[in-house]
């Protein structure tokens, strides 16, 4: 018996053993009150009057014990006492709130106990070691590393002078101090864990005392505890102890020994085993290493469960090496055995809590003093209808319901309770296996998150089934989820299955099911597509069956995880409308977990691949129609109702009311209601805006304020849900606009900051679903979209609504940039139609948020006029151009990069501006713009292209623009020429750089963008070569097709011949699209080749750009390049061009290329315009050999065009005689 059950049991005597006890009340040991013990006797409290205060107590015994030297006299005894007294006080802060103690003190009193204590005396070396574990388990005080160095030795040189049977009390010290410090006690590692060191002697699986290895077991499991911000234990020593760990799980269980021992020695080897998966990022090796240790975990987890006998396998194999464990002969159902011998019985009796608060962290030192009470569920038929045994365990079909792992002595009463001294053994086994199970799923937790999702994947099928079988079942999570009887380990499953499922989108994409199967073979996509119909239907059988309201939130949370990831567009519809009705009643549920985590499945369904067809049917449906009162037969029945209760109908009276909202409308109602109106929209709404009357404390009837209905993360929840029901769903949505913004102007006039936030963020939602559904591409036929007048009176009333206020909120600066995100959501042609004050209400308010001193709420405005400068009403204001561009160049020079990042894209949107207005309104808008305030956008947008990526790629794209915007009188001025040549030698260092893609494809869309100003002296300037070369290189090299492409678009912008310069520089540009054109196809990324057509149709179309722009001077070089080896390498291309057969571009290269794609006849004219043009070619005053040597390149040239055009004319005939006549 460990000596907290000697203590235990001295506490449980029955009334009847009256008893005198002696209890120290002062500070002299020599003071004692006797008292009897007797059934009217006042109970005993800690802190009661004739009690001393723990912290003087420990004060006065510390002083005495700290005065006490080697050489006293009656050493022994005083030590003993003063033991004794340290030992039989309570110390938990729990209890006793006031204590404070300095760890210090802590420290110097054992250091000082240590050195009095003589080994050579058994009895103080236990008492010792009690003290250590006691003082510093209840004050969790984590020694120093001096005193650390001096316990670890004493209790070092106890265990080997000590009798054995005193070792149990010194590991279980040496456990406490080894606690959080691991890292720290480096010199003594080599002796307990080295070769020969004592833990391993101890922790052995050849160890016949159990007690030791647990104990052993726990010290390994604190030195390997992680501590956040200490650094860990090395990885030698922490590799060492997993091994151990792992060894220990895995030996056989030894013969004749004690049930419960052997399962606390299991649950001690798991913790350690969790301590090393979760200290550090855990790199495991090669081999089957991973298989061994999952297979050793799915073991465990299924550890005591009644009924089931099964063959398990020592390793699990990845696919596609699958390897399922399978049932052994089924065996007739055994009652649980005693753990213990009879005599032992009184031993393993649970002992009652003292209500002293124990520690969050791992325990320090006996486990076996933890507590643990669990809800038991009633028997309910789990999995029911035809596949009930789907998801059970691994038992034989074959065997009675009463030996399935939903076993007959699953009841309603609690675990911890061992008041029937019969069954007292059997409900600690019971308890003790649910311990070990919960610790297993919490290594398989670890290990999820710890290992590579793509080597994990290899694993599903030994955690996950694919489909119900005709034979037994096999054993997965699942298994647990629906038949485990303790609500603690299935709730543990459903994390770990929530872990596997979390980021999974990629790997499940690959499921589908839609395609008619063939007969031969079940391809991959097919199995993970009954895996995830597998799931959906276990999971709602587990959401159907649970009773206790935490598991019943980790079901509903699993459930969101997996309805986030799994491809519904690829799978048959179907899925989500059991589900969809099942989970209406947990809307309502008494838990407030539960409700807001309903609410998070909703808000999941509608975001998943939205709009999806199966949730647009689901919307539309009336709230009590296609089985409303289906979870009517649910156990939950009596727990869902609960505010109906305090109404005037109750759950009896009012049969399925549960699923309803408290206000039902009518029929005459719903009649006159909106037609397509979503009922979870309804739903939501009543959750954020119903609110009831608090009552009085003081008058028996009277009424307070009003206050929400719901708290406030069920509230919160719902605006969530209505916010991804308006992005998805903006057409069912649109119905309710105006209660939508009633909704919103409602949260923003409440105190409390998150409801205001969330209402902005509705609004903003809002917003955005109105310009989505406005866009030109918009497939929403126009008798389906909102008014316009709607949509005008909406923002009319949401302007002079609360949105103001929240803008000015300085003192939460989230609502502040919350509300600008929403300002800056307006359509731009309802913003025109907006009141003259109210859009200068806007704009004064976005510029005046420019100054504020919170970087957050700085981006947010500087953003919002980056897209109020995109307004046609606004963009051919110069004057706000002119304020918005002031305010974008001072948030450009901005210390915080976001706020720098925002302006740089303010500014690509404001010199997009300035283009547009040069195309439409023509030189005027040019001239009024003043040319300071260009050299400064210039300058400052030159500045930033030497800024982080974030804030290079939009500066570069605004280069562009203002090269291409500036005329030729500024660009002849001095002022203009240094900073001209400085932004274009930006830009081709950018073309060149390691920058990222996207920044190295704005550069070569600005040098382009730039190519366009006719202006630009292109063929004279010192920088234009470079700028050439630049993009010759990076359309021959660079490993991005989108880049190349868009370099290739680049030097086919110039529109005259001068522009690219002399012969040599012409042919340069020749020859590098040429070369590109030829290695259109080589990629080392199979991603690249969706852009293959895109990149050859746009090399192709420069290549025909320069030949129509080549002059007499030309010509010897191109009809070199066409007659040799390179006109023979771009022949078959050019001749695909022609027909029209490079391929289309499809979605993936679509609009990537800046050229318009031509049709065959436009390409074969273009060809033919060219011809005629190179014939027509004269030159004058050349010498002989000159004209002779340039008109043999013509002719080279003129034969290689015109032998194209006939291939193709060829062709074309050919195709038409084989295709014959129609009939």
């Amino acid at each position: 018996m460990l000596p907290e059950e000697e203590h235990l049991s001295a506490c449980l005597l029955p009334d009847k053993m009256a008893a005198r006890f002696v209890v120290p009340v002062g500070g002299d040991a020599a003071e004692f009150l006797h008292t009897t013990l007797s059934p009217n006797a006042v109970p005993f409290t800690p802190h009661a009057s004739d009690s001393m205060d723990p912290g003087v107590h420990f004060a006065r015994c510390s002083s005495k014990l700290r005065s006490l030297r080697g050489d006293s006299v009656n050493l022994k005894e005083e030590l003993n006492l003063l033991f004794d007294q340290f030992i039989s006080e309570n110390y938990y802060q729990t209890i006793s709130p006031s204590i404070n103690f300095r760890p210090e003190d802590v420290c110097i009193l054992l250091r000082h106990a240590c050195a009095l204590v003589p080994q050579s005396n058994e009895h103080l070396v236990i008492k010792f070691c009690q003290l250590v574990h006691h003082l510093l388990n209840q004050l969790k005080v984590i020694v120093d590393e001096p005193t650390l160095h001096a316990l670890v030795s004493y209790i070092v040189r106890a265990l080997s002078v000590c009798s054995k049977w005193t070792h149990a009390e010194v590991l279980l010290a040496l456990s406490t101090v080894l606690y959080g410090n691991g890292p720290q006690c480096q010199k003594h590692l080599h002796g307990l864990l080295g070769e020969q060191g004592l833990l391993l002697l101890y922790s052995a699986p050849s160890q016949p005392d159990l007690e030791l290895r647990r104990v052993a077991l726990s010290c390994m499991t604190n030195i390997c505890l992680g501590i956040p911000g200490q650094l860990s234990v090395e990885d030698k020593y922490r590799n060492q102890c997993y091994g151990i760990f792992l060894k220990a799980l895995q030996a056989p269980k030894p013969h004749s020994c004690d049930e419960l021992l052997y399962s606390a020695v299991i649950q001690g080897a798991l913790k350690g085993l969790h301590c090393c998966l979760s200290g550090v990022k855990w790199r495991f090796g090669g081999g089957e290493e991973v298989g061994a240790l999952l297979a050793t975990l799915k073991r465990l987890m299924f550890q005591g469960t009644p009924g089931l006998s099964v063959e398990w396998p020592s390793v699990l194999y990845a696919a596609p090496l699958p390897q399922y464990e399978g049932p052994s002969t089924p065996k007739p159902p055994e009652p649980p055995k005693e753990a213990a011998t009879p005599g032992k019985a009184s031993t393993n009796k649970k002992k009652k809590t003292r209500g002293k608060g124990k520690k969050a962290e791992v325990n320090r030192g006996d486990e076996g003093a933890e507590e643990e009470r669990e809800t038991m569920v009633p028997l309910l038929p789990k999995g029911g209808g035809g596949g009930g045994g789907a998801a059970g365990g691994g038992e034989s079909s074959t065997k009675p319901p009463t030996a399935s792992l939903y076993p007959a002595w699953k009841r309603t009463s609690s675990d911890s309770e061992f008041s029937d001294l019969e069954g007292s053994a059997q409900c600690k086994l019971r308890l003790y296996h649910g311990r070990v199970r919960q610790s297993a799923l919490h290594c398989l937790l670890a290990v999820v998150r710890g290992v590579d999702k793509r080597m994990l994947y290899g694993y599903w099928s030994s955690f996950i089934p694919d489909a119900p079988m005709a034979g037994p079942p096999p054993l997965t999570l699942l298994s647990i989820v629906l038949k485990d009887p303790s609500p603690k380990v299935r709730a543990c499953a459903l994390q770990v299955l929530s872990a596997m499922l979390d980021g999974s989108r990629q790997f499940l994409g690959v499921a589908e099911d839609t395609a008619t199967p063939r007969p031969s073979f079940t391809p991959f996509s097919l199995s993970l597509a009954a895996t995830v119909r597998e799931l959906h239907r276990c999971l709602t059988l587990a959401l159907l069956a649970e009773t206790s309201a935490q598991t019943l939130t980790q079901v509903i949370k699993c459930l969101a995880y997996l309805v986030s990831n799994a491809p519904y567009q690829r799978l048959r519809p179907g899925l989500l409308s059991p589900l969809w009705r099942h989970l209406r009643p947990y809307v309502r549920h008494r838990d407030v977990n539960v409700r807001v985590s309903a609410l998070t499945l909703y808000g999941a369904m509608v975001t998943a691949q939205a709009p999806l067809p199966e949730v647009q049917l689901l919307l539309r449906q009336p709230e009590g129609s296609g089985g409303g009162g289906s979870g009517a037969g649910t156990p939950q029945d009596a727990a869902l109702s609960w505010r109906h209760r305090d109404g005037l109908s109750s759950p009896s009276k009012t049969p399925g009311s549960h699923g309803r909202s408290p206000r039902l409308r009518t029929p005459a109602e719903q009649e006159g209601a909106e037609p397509g109106s979503p009922w979870l929209l309804e739903l939501c709404i009543q959750l954020v805006t119903e609110t009831r009357d608090e009552q009085s404390d003081s008058e028996a009837g009277g009424t307070g304020a009003a206050v929400a209905s719901e708290p406030s993360p069920v509230r919160l929840e719902a605006l969530q849900v209505l916010a991804h029901l308006v992005r998805g769903y903006f057409c069912l949505a649109q119905v309710c606009m105006s209660e939508l913004g009633q909704v919103s102007a409602r949260c923003l006039q409440e105190s409390d900051p998150s409801v205001q936030l969330h209402g902005t963020k509705l609004l903003d939602e809002l917003g955005t679903g109105i310009i989505q559904q406005n866009r030109p591409e918009s497939t929403v036929p126009l008798p389906a979209r909102l008014p316009m007048s709607q949509v005008v009176e909406f923002w009319t009333e949401v302007l002079r609504g609360p949105l103001n206020g929240a803008l000015q909120s300085e003192h939460h600066p989230t609502l502040q940039t919350s509300a600008c995100d929403a300002l800056s959501s307006i359509l731009p042609l309802a913003f025109t139609q907006l009141e003259d004050k109210i859009q200068m209400m806007c704009i004064t308010v976005l510029l005046g948020l420019t100054y504020s001193e919170n970087s957050l709420v700085k981006a947010a405005a500087v953003r919002a006029l980056g897209v109020y400068i995109l307004f046609p009403s606004l963009r051919e204001d110069v004057m706000f151009v002119a304020d918005t561009a002031n305010t974008i160049l001072m948030a450009l020079e901005d210390k915080s990069p976001n706020v720098r990042a925002k302006a740089a894209w303010s500014l690509g949107n404001l010199t997009d501006t300035l283009i547009v207005n040069m195309e439409s309104v023509g030189t005027d808008f040019q001239e009024e713009l003043s040319d300071m305030l260009l050299l400064k956008m210039l300058q400052s947008a030159t500045r930033a292209s030497a800024d982080k990526d974030r804030v290079k790629c939009n500066s570069v794209r605004a280069l562009g623009n203002l090269l291409h915007f500036l005329r030729y009188g500024q660009l002849t001025r001095s002022v203009f020429q240094r900073p001209l040549e400085e932004a274009v030698r930006v830009l081709v260092q950018t073309v060149q750089s390691e920058a990222t893609m996207k920044v190295r494809w704005n550069a070569c869309y600005a040098l382009g963008n730039a190519f366009r100003n006719p202006a630009l002296p292109l063929d004279s300037a010192p920088w234009s070569s470079d700028a050439f070369s630049s993009l010759c290189s990076v359309v021959t090299s660079c490993k991005n097709f989108k880049v190349r492409i868009k370099s290739a678009a680049a030097l086919s912008v110039p529109a005259r011949r001068g522009c690219y310069g002399d012969v040599e520089r012409f042919i340069r540009v020749w020859h590098s699209l040429a070369t590109a054109l030829e290695n259109s196809e080589e990629t080392h990324d199979f991603l690249e080749y969706r852009y293959c057509a895109s990149l050859r149709e746009t090399l192709l179309q420069a290549l025909m750009h320069l030949l129509s722009l080549s002059q007499w001077e030309d010509m010897p070089a191109l009809g070199a390049a066409l007659a040799g080896d390179e006109g023979v390498a771009i022949r078959g291309h050019l001749l695909r061009y022609l027909r029209g057969e490079g391929g289309d571009r499809g979605t993936a290269g679509e609009g990537e290329s800046g050229t318009e794609s031509l049709s065959v006849l436009q390409r074969t004219e273009a060809l033919q315009q060219t011809l005629a043009g190179l014939r027509e070619l004269q030159v004058e005053g050349e010498a002989e050999g000159v004209r002779r040597e340039r008109e043999s390149g013509r002719e080279r040239v003129v034969d290689y065009l015109e032998d194209l055009l006939k291939s193709s004319a060829e062709l074309e005939l050919a195709l038409s005689a084989s295709a014959g006549p129609s009939l």
